[in-house]
């Protein structure tokens, strides 16, 4: 589903050269919930921001279900972004003066739906988050947890193959925390592969494979034994700056 091949980025200015990734490597399967863990600045939100091609590499090679997108130009990565890939962000993104149908609404205006296909998409996606009767609420009108679920709707409701989660809980306390991390469990089961960067320990420890990143290394922790990404896991170890 997602391959990364000795991914390099490099921030240059002047006088200093930093080293976001170094020679990263990893493979998610399709159908897999992987959550990447690590302190600051040891380059996750590098490589989510890369994995979403909303950010350049330096070198190495990218596949996305199959496709190499190393060297797409910009107009076949927004494509590729809005087809296949699903974003979930901390802050939830939320579009202020729109309501909860409005907001799921907005991605999908770009895909060319009719107005009717555009109502089914958004109103099975509400659904699935458990906020149909906040249809036409204002995000201020909302909780911390209703607002991140409805940005699980937004991204769910253009059916992506693949959903990128950059801390979905860290505005959250713990109850909110619990219930997006058992909804985004329920999307991995129905099949959505879902790579997701958080801190909490406890949170990552219930997705069935990690990734941890520390002391500028990437080590596969959990995954299991006779699965075939950890065959080929020392392989795809991979350095990383800090």
């Amino acid at each position: 589903m997602l391959e990364m091949h000795h991914i390099s980025k490099v921030y240059r200015t002047d006088t200093v050269e930093t080293h976001a990734l170094r020679d990263f490597s990893l493979r998610v399967e399709e159908g897999e919930f992987v959550a990447v863990t690590g302190p600051s600045g040891s380059g996750k939100t590098t490589f989510l921001n890369i994995a979403g091609m909303l950010e350049d590499f330096t070198s190495g090679t990218y596949r996305l279900d199959a496709e190499d997108v190393s060297d797409l130009g910009d107009d076949a990565r927004s494509r590729i972004r809005n087809e296949k890939i699903g974003f979930i962000f901390q802050s939830f993104n939320l579009i202020p003066d729109l309501n909860v149908f409005d907001n799921v609404d907005v991605p999908l205006r770009y895909r060319g739906f009719t107005g009717a296909e555009r109502r089914r998409r958004i109103e099975e996606a509400v659904e699935l988050v458990g906020l149909t009767s906040r249809m036409r609420h204002l995000p201020s009108q909302l909780s911390g947890g209703q607002q991140q679920r409805v940005a699980i709707a937004r991204a769910l409701a253009g059916a992506p193959r693949f959903l990128l989660a950059d801390e979905p809980t860290g505005n959250l306390d713990s109850e909110m925390a619990d219930g997006v991390m058992a909804l985004l469990e329920d999307i991995n089961s129905a099949g959505t592969t879902i790579v997701m960067v958080t801190h909490d320990a406890d949170l990552a420890g219930r997705a069935p494979r990690n990734v941890q990143v520390l002391d500028g290394w990437v080590q596969d922790t959990t995954q299991a034994i006779d699965s075939p990404v950890a065959s080929q896991a020392p392989a795809e170890l991979a350095v990383v700056g800090s």
